[in-house]
């Protein structure tokens, strides 16, 4: 095996690892926020949820800028950054289904 293909093999292993790191992290967040959403009952679970998601979007288009303008060189983070807003996102967009099919359920309920 060539130096390159360890090489190459040892940085999709720390990739790997580091996006499983983020899922559990990822995972962990939103039990957290769920969690303080239902014990909250004036709401300030969901509106706390919907400023992480905007910070970490926030957060992730500032590394891209940083990279592209050549302030820093860690694009493998802003990736990483870009991805975990982007499922940050995915999963706000899931709670908000959720909550409107809910919604239509009780709306369709006969009184």
């Amino acid at each position: 095996m060539s130096v390159s293909a360890i090489q190459s093999s040892l940085a999709q292993t720390a990739m790997d690892s580091l996006l499983n790191q983020d899922a559990v992290r990822l995972q962990n967040d939103a039990q957290a926020l769920m969690g303080g959403a239902s014990h909250n009952p004036d709401g300030m679970g969901f509106e706390q949820l919907l400023r992480r998601v905007d910070d970490k979007d926030q957060a992730a288009s500032a590394r891209m800028e940083a990279v592209e303008r050549g302030e820093s060189d860690d694009l493998v983070g802003a990736m990483l950054a870009s991805q975990e807003a982007s499922l940050s996102f995915s999963m706000l967009m899931q709670v908000r289904n959720k909550v409107v099919g809910a919604v239509d359920e009780l709306i369709k309920l006969q009184l």
